[in-house]
């Protein structure tokens, strides 16, 4: 009887982990979030809106080297998300898609940030008819820049508005995949 009790208890623990990290890839959250959040050792706290981003040197999954120094002038979208083709990131990147017309009329540089590899950029980027760049993150060096934290291994979905000026103009430490195309045209309007 108490090995089933126990079986029971490591059944439904396991079920939890499962729930949450499928919660977290689709970018739902849960409520456990907090507890199973990796910080960046205080990164975060040097970043503030009217302040200079970090600097970042990348190359996207197009072949195209992102210097954010040499960016200067235009403005410029970081967004972070947790992983290539998976249901909330796809509706995020659809909606970037969608809006990339309007970004780019603005000069808005928007860059995808996330740890998959460049081959599957490359895959999610030909899928879904992206054309912004996209960059592998695969040590999480440029997240750790932004304070940008992991959950349950995946890259946080996170996003920063960087201003012609190279400051940083918005910052999204929680990011709702349905509306937040909108909102960076919003902030690069205002």
């Amino acid at each position: 009887m108490m090995e089933k009790i126990r079986l029971a208890r490591v059944l439904t623990s396991l079920s939890f982990v499962v729930v949450a990290s499928t919660a977290m890839v689709l970018g739902q959250g849960c409520a456990k979030e907090q507890s199973t959040t990796q910080t960046n050792g205080g990164a975060d706290a040097e970043l503030a809106v009217g302040k200079p981003a970090p600097e970042f040197s990348v190359t996207g999954h197009d072949g195209v080297k992102l210097t954010l120094s040499e960016l200067k002038g235009k403005p410029v979208v970081v967004y972070f998300y947790p992983k290539d083709e998976t249901p909330g990131c796809t509706k995020e990147a659809c909606a970037f898609r969608d809006a990339f017309d309007a970004l780019s009329k603005q000069g808005v540089v928007l860059i995808g940030v996330s740890s998959d590899t460049d081959a599957s950029h490359k895959a999610f980027a030909e899928n879904h008819k992206l054309p912004f760049h996209l960059v592998s993150d695969e040590k999480g060096d440029l997240a750790k820049k932004f304070g940008v934290g992991t959950t349950f291994g995946f890259t946080q979905r996170q996003s920063f508005v960087i201003g012609a000026d190279g400051n940083i103009k918005k910052i999204y430490r929680s990011v709702d995949v349905t509306v937040h195309a909108q909102q960076i045209q919003d902030d690069l309007k205002s």
